[in-house]
Formats: C-alpha cells, sequence, structure tokens
C-alpha cells in the first residue's frame, strides 16, 4: 500500500513542511483541492518546483471551471516541468458551487465528466488536430455566437499519452463512470470493512467499458483523516466539524452526495439527523450527532498504538487489492512519521 497526503494553503502545518517530508518518508502522493477560494493548480505547481521524487495532483480540478483544452494545457505543462510527475484529477464539484461560485450550468456531471477526460487525451495523444462533438462540449464551436473562424488545432507542447486521471467520486454512478475513463479515484471518506461501496461499482465500470475487471492498474486512494492525541474524544470531537459540514451542509437537502453516501454506509438515521440540524443553522448540535462508530470507521485517531492496531484493517483490504494508496488528510510531521513506519 502506497500512502499519500492533503494539502492546503491554509492548513495548520506550512504545507512544504509536510511535503518535504513525506517525500523523504517514501510517501508516493500530494493531493490540493479546491472549492471557491484557493485553486488547486498554484499549490500543486509549487509543490513540484520544490520537490524531485514525489507525485503531485489536483483532487480535483472542477471541470466546469476550465474548458477541457485548459485542462490539458496546464497538465501538460505540469508533466513537462516535473518530469511526468503530475496527475491529473477532475470532477464536476456539486450545483452549489458551479452554478452559485463560478455561475455556469452544472449540467449532466457523468457525461461531462466522460467528456472531459475524453478530449484531454484526444489532445495529449496528438494524433489529429482537436475535433469533438459531445453534449457539453463542440469543437470547433460553431454554436450561437460563433464568429465561424474555429479550426481543429494540434497542440504545440508534446505530453505523455501515459499522464494518469483520477475522479473524486464517491456515488455508485459516479464510481461506475470512474471505471470506464479514469486511472483512479480519491473518495473522500473511506471504511475499510465497507471497500466494497467503493469497488464494486468500479469494477461494474471496467467491465461495461470492455476492459479486464480488476483493480490492478486501477488506484483507489482514498482520503482518510488523522488525528493523532491521548484523548479520544477530543480527536473525535476535532473531526466532527467537518464531517458535519460534509453531511449536513455540503449540498441541498435533496442533493447531498456525501450524505446519500453516509447512509450506504450504514448510517441513514445519523445522516438525516445530521442534515436536519446543520440545514436548521444548528452546526454544533449536528457536529456532535456526527456518531462515534462512523468516524472510528474512516479515520486514523487516538495514540500511536491505536492507530498502528487500526492500520491492520487498511493493510488487509490493500492486500485483497480493494486500496492502492492511503492518503492522510489532516496530518502532522508527527503522524506522517507514524504512520510511515507502520506501512512502507
Amino acid at each position: 500500500m502506497k500512502l499519500g497526503i492533503t494539502i492546503g494553503v491554509q492548513s495548520r502545518v506550512p504545507f512544504m513542511d509536510l511535503v518535504l517530508e513525506a517525500e523523504r518518508l517514501g510517501y508516493d502522493q500530494v493531493w490540493s483541492g479546491e472549492s471557491y477560494g484557493s485553486d488547486c493548480v498554484s499549490p500543486i505547481a509549487w509543490v513540484l518546483a520544490r520537490t524531485t521524487r514525489i507525485r503531485a495532483g489536483t483532487g480535483i480540478m472542477q471541470m466546469p471551471a476550465r474548458t477541457p483544452a485548459c485542462a490539458a494545457s496546464t497538465a501538460m505543462t505540469l508533466q513537462l516541468l516535473s518530469g511526468n510527475r503530475f496527475l491529473c484529477g477532475v470532477g464536476p464539484s456539486g450545483p452549489q458551487v458551479i452554478e452559485g461560485w463560478h455561475g455556469v450550468p452544472f449540467g449532466k456531471p457523468l457525461q461531462r465528466t466522460r467528456e472531459y477526460i475524453e478530449i484531454i487525451r484526444k489532445i495529449v495523444a496528438r494524433e489529429a488536430p482537436l475535433e469533438y462533438q459531445g453534449e457539453h462540449y463542440q469543437i470547433p464551436y460553431t454554436g450561437p455566437g460563433a464568429t465561424g473562424l474555429g479550426k481543429p488545432l494540434k497542440s504545440i507542447l508534446h505530453g505523455n499519452p501515459d499522464l494518469k486521471f483520477y475522479t473524486a467520486s464517491i456515488m455508485p454512478a459516479g464510481l461506475r463512470t470512474a471505471g470506464e475513463v479514469a486511472d483512479g479515484t480519491l473518495p473522500i471518506f473511506m471504511s475499510p470493512e465497507k471497500a466494497d461501496e467503493v469497488t464494486a461499482p468500479i469494477l461494474a465500470g471496467m467491465q461495461k467499458a470492455g476492459k479486464p475487471p480488476t483493480l490492478a492498474n486501477f488506484d483507489v486512494a482514498p482520503y482518510t483523516k488523522i488525528r493523532v492525541g491521548a484523548d479520544l474524544a477530543a480527536c473525535r470531537d476535532a473531526l466532527r466539524p467537518e464531517l458535519a459540514l460534509y453531511i449536513g451542509g455540503m449540498g441541498a437537502r435533496n442533493k447531498n452526495y456525501y450524505n446519500d453516501y453516509a447512509k450506504r454506509l450504514g448510517y441513514e438515521g445519523d445522516a438525516v439527523k445530521i442534515q436536519d440540524l446543520y440545514l436548521d443553522g444548528q452546526q454544533r448540535a449536528a457536529a456532535a450527532a456526527v456518531p462515534d462508530k462512523l468516524i472510528d470507521e474512516i479515520a486514523l485517531i487516538g495514540t500511536p498504538e491505536r492507530i498502528r492496531d487500526r492500520l491492520q484493517a487498511w493493510k488487509a483490504v490493500a492486500k485483497d487489492g480493494k486500496v492502492s494508496t492511503l492518503v492522510l488528510t489532516g496530518a502532522t510531521i508527527e503522524a506522517l512519521r507514524l504512520v510511515a513506519e507502520a506501512v512502507l
């Protein structure tokens, strides 16, 4: 099992300290996300410029915020500058962010994902000037307002066709799409005991696409929260607000992917309660309603001994081929060393 970390420009620890220590320890990946503040490309470019071995990826580039050609140019440029250490994570985000922040239609996320990755692959392959006719993208554009002067173009830059694509899927349909078109996926959280909730749809997508239904060359890389400390209750409490935000407030009452995912993991009643409290403005009560059992399933928390013990479940599911990379979120230097010692 490989290891990775996430970074943020507003993290508790200066992120390059974490990255350089992770690289020294033998970690494989660094991921940076975006929502409606800092972007994900700038930190990853910064990381790639200051490292020599570790791979770094966008987790995720919001597709409606960038044309496929823009994302392809970004990917090829970072690949070239870093010696092919860039990982291209893309995803639809959600309608509240895409329409409320970017001011563009959310569209059909799964179809957009297929088209987006297909277009980038065509650009990187450079087998012919780019032409594409899909539901979301028409290249060259000939619709309303077109000048009629657009023509198919071939990238000036030569990219590496081995560019790896990741999605950030957690819903079954999104995971099936990942199996069809991507090389890996980044579930926002995952229970090793319920790994099939993630892997079964991926395998179904592979089969639908006519691929061998095997995870041998597909990177399942769940984000896994970590908090080291002697006070187990305090460690849990530190994670509750973020989990409550996602399960309760990251989306509308009838369209919240994280809430649906928590229900699939067996926490239907808790998910409803958390959402009701959060959307009623009772964020603290929503955080308090996040069950201990859920936190214990998806996170690494408590004393070093407790975390080492919990890592055995992740090692077992990795041995079964259902997880390739454990991506630590909220890690400190101490946490990086603890997990590296236990896993690498």
